[in-house]
């Protein structure tokens, strides 16, 4: 075979078996080697180009293997049809497939000298920082580490980034003993175990305040009448009101999850007659996801909170819209020509945390868990605990709703907060400050559950400090990269 083909060979097996790290196969031990079949790919390809097209394509399969189920969003709930469907979700696999077809052409001459892990490893980590501004936020390298102890003592430090750039670290070292080079190159590896010399992530404990999830189990496609809409309200505050007063000491908190129904909390008065009654009945705090309509500033995807008095006392606005669900990304604008389903949404200008008994409560929705950089500022802002409010039924009975949990455990860990995640048929659960699952309630079934968790104020350096790490790595691994090429061009001449 020709040298060619086994680039082509191995940059298909890197992707495989980064496929394979995550749900819903969730073989974790390949976190440290799976990139390894691309970087010996790598290694001895002179053309820079060469390098982009082998690493476009390993994206492309990887993200065709990871978001497999974009695509039945599309044609299930899009209303594009198989044929759009396909068409768009190829475009997508396309456009994120440029985040490793960049890695690969700047990676090459990073794997040749001394610098290799490091170098290597932190432009890895810093491209993808770069998957939020520049397209469809998903899983990073790091998710994989949630359920590590060591690796995972860097993600208060650095974020999930820390963990990715632990495991590119080990990816390099392997590419490099397969290429067979010099010792020398592996000696970044002595700086793991300075992690054990980082604090330990918090051990199990048991919440002091008690909350119930309420996970509705709502059909994606049902058309809401005004008679449907009050029966689920009906249905949901019984579920509520059973738990809450099923056993002392009651509730601080009751959430209702993001869900297919519109819930218009201005504009309807059955609705905040039963939220206000149910607050008060059970003297909780009640946090759900619905509507907002304003005439000056459009539609948001919205959570309200009704204090134990039976109040309104505040509205966050989501900031962070689905693309396809919520709004149409520019590139891809002709969708809008395909299907008139896609939501229209505005996407909410202010970051807002809520009180709550003298504490404050962060709420992000649905996709708004997989941003960092953005969950952390809740609890900049004073958010004692995290609360995630989201619709995973549109997933279907894909992988997607683990991927999505496995996400949002890491924002827990970030912040060693406690986090409640509240959906409409799964997976509704509650995570530890170390990023544990503590309890989960059964999918695509109607339920209700009392949870524990606390209020913390303790605030780790990635709360306080953000992505200091990624960029970082970012621009150093990239000014590297670049400077090698000019040297290797200048050599050519």
């Amino acid at each position: 075979m020709t040298a060619s083909g086994t680039r082509w060979i191995l940059a298909a097996a890197a992707a495989l078996l980064s496929i394979l790290v995550f749900p819903r196969f969730d073989m974790v031990f390949l976190a440290p080697m799976c990139l390894a079949p691309l970087l010996v790919a790598l290694a001895n390809d002179a053309s820079w180009k060469s390098r982009f097209l082998v690493g476009w394509a390993a994206g492309f399969f990887y993200w065709f293997g990871v978001c497999y189920w974009i695509r039945n969003v599309l044609q299930d709930y899009g209303g594009v049809g198989m044929a759009g469907g396909w068409a768009v979700f190829l475009l997508f696999c396309l456009a994120k497939g440029l985040h490793w077809a960049a890695f690969a052409g700047l990676a090459g001459p990073l794997l040749n000298g001394w610098w290799a892990m490091p170098a290597t490893a932190a432009l890895w980590t810093g491209i993808e920082r770069t998957n939020g501004p520049f397209g469809f936020a998903w899983l990073c390298l790091g998710n994989a580490g949630i359920d590590m102890g060591v690796p995972m003592r860097a993600a208060p430090f650095t974020g999930v980034y820390g963990v990715s750039f632990v495991f590119a670290l080990m990816n390099v070292a392997i590419a490099l003993v397969v290429l067979r080079r010099p010792r020398t190159h592996l000696y970044s590896l002595a700086a793991l175990p300075l992690l054990f010399l980082l604090p330990a992530m918090p051990e199990p404990e048991t919440g002091r305040e008690v909350a119930v999830l309420v996970q509705p189990d709502v059909e994606e496609k049902q058309e809401w009448s005004r008679e449907a809409t009050a029966q689920l309200i009906r249905r949901m505050g019984f579920l509520s009101l059973d738990q809450a007063i099923s056993q002392n000491p009651g509730p601080n908190l009751i959430l209702w999850p993001e869900a297919p129904v519109p819930f218009y909390y201005e504009s309807d008065p059955l609705l905040r007659e039963h939220t206000s009654e149910l607050a008060r009945q059970t003297r909780s705090t009640l946090l759900f996801a619905g509507i907002s309509r304003t005439l000056e500033h459009g539609i948001f995807n919205s959570a309200f909170l009704i204090d134990s008095s039976g109040q309104f006392a505040g509205r966050y606005d989501k900031m962070y819209l689905v693309p396809f669900g919520e709004f149409i990304p520019p590139f891809l604008g002709f969708v809008n020509k395909i299907t008139d389903e896609a939501g229209d949404f505005t996407p909410g200008s202010k970051l807002t945390t809520f009180e709550n008994a003298g504490h404050r409560i962060g709420v992000f929705i649905c996709y708004e868990s997989v941003f960092p950089h953005f969950v952390r500022e809740f609890v900049e802002q004073g958010a004692g605990v995290l609360v995630n409010l989201s619709n995973d039924g549109y997933f279907g009975t894909s992988a997607a709703r683990e991927q999505h949990l496995l996400v949002a455990r890491m924002r827990a860990a970030e912040n060693r907060r406690w986090l409640i995640r509240a959906t409409n048929d799964g997976v509704s659960a509650t995570v530890d400050p170390s990023g544990r699952l503590v309890n989960r309630l059964p999918p695509y079934r109607q339920a209700a559950a009392r949870t524990r968790f606390s209020y913390r104020k303790d605030v780790t350096s990635y709360t306080k400090n953000g992505d200091w790490f990624a960029w970082t790595c970012l621009a150093a691994g990239a000014a590297l990269a670049l400077v090698r090429m000019r040297d290797e061009n200048n050599r050519k001449r």
